[in-house]
């Protein structure tokens, strides 16, 4: 009875680990290895929590607290603006992930200096807003207080196109 258990739960996580599927490889007709990607079941787990997660991904709505006074607006990182001084707790959409891993909607954020377009002279480290390079948006933050707005068109077909499991962002897990 134990045996059977364990080697079901064998079977199940080697069927549905993400880890275990991109480490499958299976041998094609000419005899190479080729690389398979996640299992049906892992994809029909994952749907959802991923359709909602590139949806997040479209917006960033963040209101920020902390010393400060600074500007920006984006219209991608080719042509972009920003000057200013700011240290920061933030709660709202974080914006495009660029990663797996959801973003916080709580977090710290900090950044100084000046940025045109190509030209960036700003330091923001392991705290900065993480702006994506195709997203649109608008940024102020005056004394104490501060928001950041933006939209990534990107990211929105990047929504529509995963409904089809096609994820031009490479950032479903």
């Amino acid at each position: 009875m134990l045996r059977d258990v364990a080697a079901t739960v064998l079977t199940l996580t080697l069927f549905v680990s993400p880890a275990a599927a991109s480490d499958a490889t299976v041998s094609d007709a000419a005899g190479e290895d080729r690389d398979d990607g996640p299992s049906v079941l892992h994809r029909v787990a994952t749907y959802l929590p991923c359709r909602v997660l590139d949806l997040l991904d479209v917006v960033r709505l963040r209101a920020r607290v902390g010393p400060g006074a600074a500007v920006g607006v984006r219209a991608t990182e080719a042509v972009d603006f920003f000057v200013g001084s700011y240290w920061s707790f933030y709660a709202g959409l974080p914006g495009p992930r660029g990663r797996r891993m959801p973003k916080l909607p709580v977090g710290l954020e900090a950044l100084t200096g000046v940025e045109v377009s190509a030209i960036d002279l700003t330091t923001g480290g392991a705290v900065g807003p993480g702006y994506s390079a195709t997203e649109f948006g608008i940024g102020i933050h005056t004394l104490l207080v501060g928001v950041d707005a933006g939209l990534d068109p990107v990211e929105l077909a990047d929504f529509f196109t995963g409904l089809f499991l096609i994820d031009l962002r490479d950032d479903d897990f």
